[in-house]
């Protein structure tokens, strides 16, 4: 094991993916400062459809009872063409969403940060940023407007779209913005509107979507015309575009909450600038379709807290942080490109068009696609991650045949609920006549701040190095364990291992 580093991260942003990573890092114990230029949390419900893998991250935090209090489940997604079903994507105890809005989220996270002894620093904003390879220097401007420069191991930009880190860094914000303006508004609605459903009407006027909230409230989404303000946006406005373009008969009244907003395809061209890491609208922005803007921002973080907490305890040599870049923006190029289908096919207007998007939705729906593909990758059960830093490449054979893969989630979630969140678990099943591997005890010696053995019978000898993120890492089939040491061997260089019996 190096030398742990005692200097702290600093997490600019507490919104919801700045908060999961101060979260993430703190109950890990590496220290962390989470700043925020503005006065307090914000009010406004913005993001709140939440996916499984974002609901076992909370969990993961302690946030069971919040979650069963403030969540709403919703049962499935009804799309119709006009006001005639087109389908109706049901969802699983597996991959049922919730919906809790973002203060909700915000609050639960905030508690969880707190609890592992972490405060928020508001009114405290990030004004210069420079680096070298041994650190980074960021000057913060204090509520009285007084001026520091403290060193940090590393910096999280979690400052949203118009994050200061990513301007700091330089780093270009490559995309592009739809011609429309989009409507969100939360409402009480008067009408027979199913409760446990999103209702999607895709319309020759345009869409509207319509979510319940756990409040018995609903909220609006609808697209506006080009160049619509904020200020043409009033109740009137908000009921003709639910009549039109709604199922009909539904009163809108005490609107508690609206706005208008673009929507942009965008990416950093770079998710990471030596000790400085972006994550969230930070690095990503996307339309709302499929609700997944949240959940990817959330999962950045936690994907990036973990590594970040090995390499900074000594535990992990710095290597492991060049897989975040890569795994992480293949799973928001496939956000992005899922979230651009969906927003073009809600807003078809040739008639043929129209037509061939309602039979195939109906023939997906009649052949199990939804069910098999497309729900389990909303729930955020089916990302995976390309071979690199953290995750060996795949051998074929043999190894192919088994449930677990090179860079995909562990699929039992209740081994998923038991394994270990600070360092690597190696799954060992030994066949009743065998022995235990001499090899397993030599891991053990070397790498014991890095990895935990379990060990489990089974027909065959088989090794699955899982991730504290719970993705498999690496496999072996054989007891030389020849890929697991391998792999173990990049993250940990000779330099840096472990004396036996020491633990972190």
């Amino acid at each position: 094991m190096s030398t742990p580093d005692d200097r702290p991260v600093l997490v600019v942003g507490a919104g919801p993916v700045g908060l999961t990573a101060a979260a993430e890092l703190a109950r890990r114990g590496t220290p962390v400062r989470l700043v925020d230029k503005t006065d307090a949390p914000s009010p406004l419900t913005k993001a709140l459809m939440v996916w499984p893998r974002t609901l076992e991250v909370f969990r993961g935090l302690g946030a069971d009872a919040y979650i069963d209090k403030h969540g709403l489940p919703v049962h499935s997604f009804r799309y119709n063409s006009g006001t005639d079903p087109i389908c109706d994507i049901v969802f699983g105890d597996r991959t049922r969403p919730m919906v809790i809005i973002q203060p909700d989220v915000e609050e639960l996270l905030r508690e969880a940060f707190t609890e592992a002894g972490g405060k928020i620093e508001w009114r405290t904003e990030l004004t210069r940023l420079s680096q070298d390879p041994d650190g980074v220097l960021a000057t913060l401007r204090a509520p009285d407007g007084t001026e520091t420069t403290e060193e940090f191991a590393y910096v999280i930009g979690g400052d949203g779209a118009s994050s200061t880190v990513r301007k700091s860094l330089g780093i270009e914000f490559k995309g592009a913005t739809y011609p429309n303006v989009f409507i969100l508004a939360d409402t009480e609605i008067d009408g027979d509107l199913q409760r446990d459903a999103v209702h999607y009407y895709c319309t020759e006027n345009g869409i509207m979507v319509l979510v319940p909230l756990y409040n018995g409230r609903f909220r609006v989404f609808t697209a506006g015309p080009p160049g619509m303000r904020p200020e043409d946006l009033t109740e009137e406005v908000l009921q003709d575009f639910v009549d039109k373009r709604g199922p009909g008969g539904l009163k809108l009244y005490d609107v508690s909450w609206q706005t208008t907003f673009s929507i942009h395809a965008r990416h950093a061209e770079r998710f990471r600038a030596g000790r400085v890491f972006l994550a969230g609208d930070a690095a990503h922005i996307h339309s709302p379709a499929g609700g997944q803007g949240l959940n990817t921002g959330v999962t950045d973080a936690h994907n990036l807290a973990w590594k970040l907490a090995l390499v900074h305890r000594g535990a992990a040599a710095p290597g492991l942080l060049d897989s975040y870049g890569a795994e992480r923006a293949a799973v928001a190029q496939g956000v992005v490109k899922q979230a651009e289908v969906q927003t073009k096919a809600w807003m078809l207007s040739k008639r043929w068009q129209i037509v061939l998007r309602d039979v195939s939705a109906r023939l997906a729906e009649r052949s199990g696609v939804f069910d098999r593909f497309y729900s389990p990758w909303l729930a955020g059960l089916t990302n995976h991650y390309p071979a690199g830093p953290a995750v060996d490449e795949e051998q074929g054979g043999r190894l192919r045949r088994t449930r677990l893969r090179n860079g995909h989630l562990v699929t039992d979630t209740a081994l998923r609920e038991s394994l270990q969140v600070d360092r690597y678990t190696l799954l060992v099943t030994l066949p009743p006549s065998g022995t235990r591997p001499p090899r397993l005890a030599e891991l053990e010696k070397t790498y014991g701040d890095l990895v935990t053995v379990r060990s489990a019978p089974g027909r065959r000898f088989s090794a699955v190095l899982v991730r504290p993120d719970h993705y498999v890492a690496a496999q072996d089939q054989t007891p030389e364990l020849s890929r697991i040491l391998g792999h173990l061997a990049t993250l940990a260089p000779a330099g840096n291992l472990t004396r036996e019996g020491h633990s972190a």
